[in-house]
Parts: C-alpha cells; structure tokens; sequence
C-alpha cells in the first residue's frame, strides 16, 4: 500500500513543482501588470498543491514520529493557505481583466 501512494503522490508533487516553476518564471518576465499578478496566482495554487502532497507524503507514510505528523500538519496548513489565496487572487486579476476588455 505505501508503495501505491509513492507512486501517485510523487508524480504529483514534480507536477505541481513544475507548474510552480514555470508561473513564477512566467510572472518574473511579463510586465502587465494584471497578467503577473494571475500567474503569481497561479503559482501560489502550484505551491499549496505541492505542499499538500508533501504533508500527505508526511502524514501516511509516516511510521506514527511525532515529528513527522507535525511537520506534515504544518505543511497541511501552509498548502491549504496557500491554495485559497491563490484561488482568491487569480479571481480578483480574471475580475481587472475582464473590466479592462469591456
């Protein structure tokens, strides 16, 4: 069974670590202004997915270390932050883009 959720959760967490990558290189090299801030959006939504698969790496793979359950809680949190915020940003940036259009 732990080699099971290896194999599902490693591919996860390289993804959503390249789609973190390649927005913060994308938001790093625009000079809109609206398009920086929906990549830097989407960037904080690659991050908190890659820090839940991390926390859930930490969580059921552990061997019941009491410092491994609260690294992965920690990281459960800063992930779960994360994801909202980047949800709520890139609707606020979609919002300013689609007034600047109309």
């Amino acid at each position: 069974m732990n080699e099971l959720i290896q194999w599902v959760l490693a591919p996860c967490i390289l993804i959503s670590l390249m789609g973190s990558v390649w927005f913060s290189i994308k938001s790093r090299r625009t000079t809109d202004v609206k398009w920086k801030g929906i990549c830097s959006a989407r960037m904080n939504m690659s991050m908190g997915a890659m820090l839940i698969f991390i926390a859930a790496v930490q969580l059921l793979l552990s061997n019941e270390s009491t410092l491994r359950i609260v690294i992965g809680a920690i990281f459960l949190i800063i992930g779960v932050f994360n994801l909202f915020a980047g949800i709520r940003n890139q609707g606020y940036y979609q919002r300013l883009k689609e007034q600047q259009r109309q």
